[in-house]
């Protein structure tokens, strides 16, 4: 990895979902601006705050894939991400890093 790029491997297909109220949502139904969640894979060598194995949240419509070795990955750079969960944590810390 180059620069400030992050290599992440997506949670999950979008598929069908459930409310917290039990309603089925079905895949194909239309909805708002989502965020995503995804794995950190490899980290170029001016990433400064994710680690490999952290999970971060990015916006999906502005991802390039990149598929290696038959697994397909997105490609981001550092700026992309809108969070950190992080399990590395202190005193009073969340692990949810904005």
């Amino acid at each position: 990895m180059l620069h400030d790029r992050v290599l992440v491997s997506q949670d999950g297909e979008d598929g069908e979902r459930r409310s917290s109220a039990g309603i089925v949502i079905p895949a194909t139904a239309a909805m708002g601006r989502r965020l995503a969640w995804a794995r950190v894979v490899a980290v170029g060598a001016n990433v400064r705050t994710v680690e490999i194995g952290d999970r971060v949240l990015f916006d999906p419509e502005d991802k390039a894939e990149v598929e290696v070795r038959s697994e397909t990955y997105v490609l981001l750079r550092e700026r992309d991400l809108h969070a950190i969960a992080s399990e590395r944590l202190t005193d009073g810390q969340t692990g949810l890093y904005l």
